[in-house]
């Protein structure tokens, strides 16, 4: 299993008591199992599994997925940007027009030659970034 990128607990939770609702209840929308998975998440001992869980709680609590995700300290991986914009890695491999391991090797940094600039436009494109921050997010696996 992937690992997904850290989540900022203190603006999960100060989204979730904004919005009024309880870890209890924002579990419920999101279909996770009890308010005992939001409280690791707003401790920091756990974070959501998905993209689609990640877009979830975002949309539960009225802010954008991004706000809600730890900037990596050099900044943003292409993972991280999958997660951001909510997508799984079948997703952007299909628009990508790659297999999945192929995906999973460019966000683990495993490649040896720069990637086509046709393939970073497309990239950029489904990420909902510009081509220079994925060209960036490429050099940090």
């Amino acid at each position: 299993m992937e690992t997904a990128p850290a989540i900022d607990g203190v603006a999960l939770r100060a989204a979730r008591e904004k919005v009024g609702l309880t870890q209890h209840e924002l579990a419920r929308v999101v279909g996770v199992a009890g308010g005992e998975r939001v409280a690791m998440w707003e401790r920091g001992r756990s974070r959501p599994r998905s993209p689609r869980i990640l877009h979830a709680v975002a949309a539960a609590v009225d802010v954008p997925a991004r706000s809600l995700l730890v900037p990596p300290e050099d900044g943003p991986t292409l993972r991280w940007l999958r997660f951001a914009a909510g997508l799984g890695v079948d997703q952007v491999a299909d628009a990508a027009r790659v297999s999945i391991s192929c995906l999973k090797r460019w966000e683990a940094g495993s490649f040896r030659r720069a990637l086509p600039p046709e393939t970073v436009e497309v990239l950029a494109g489904v990420l909902g970034v510009r081509p220079g921050e994925v060209s960036a997010a490429l050099r940090r696996p």
